[in-house]
């Protein structure tokens, strides 16, 4: 009894109920869905859940493009660690007493190796 006069006095000052709309795939199509009050009532939530699903989306892509990176940058390291043992290597193979003594005696040089032990100097 009490919706009917709600509803007598709505008519009255000229305010109607609008019928609720019923969701079908013409109303989506058309547009109508945007003018659900319930959209409008929930505007700016939407608008947040898509701007933090468009962040979570960037964050997710920046952190895969850091780990390719990541991986890019290791396997560069264990390439130059290789190249600096090489080159370790060959420089202990060419400073090596014996490689000298045949680089100096193929070169014609007056050099020979010492034939007696060195000794310390010390401080008095």
């Amino acid at each position: 009894m009490k919706d009917k006069e709600q509803d007598e006095h709505r008519l009255q000052e000229g305010i109607r109920k609008d019928p609720p709309r019923r969701l079908s795939l013409r109303s989506i199509l058309g547009g109508d869905i945007l003018a659900n009050d319930f959209l409008k009532r929930q505007a700016k939530l939407l608008i947040l859940i898509m701007v933090l699903t468009v962040l979570y989306i960037d964050n997710r892509y920046s952190a895969q493009q850091d780990l390719i990176e990541i991986d890019r940058l290791k396997k560069e390291l264990v390439d130059i660690k290789y190249d600096a043992l090489t080159r370790s290597s060959e420089l202990m193979e060419k400073s090596r007493q014996s490689r000298i003594e045949e680089y100096v005696s193929t070169e014609g040089s007056n050099l020979q190796t010492a034939t007696n032990r060195p000794y310390l100097l010390r401080k008095k």
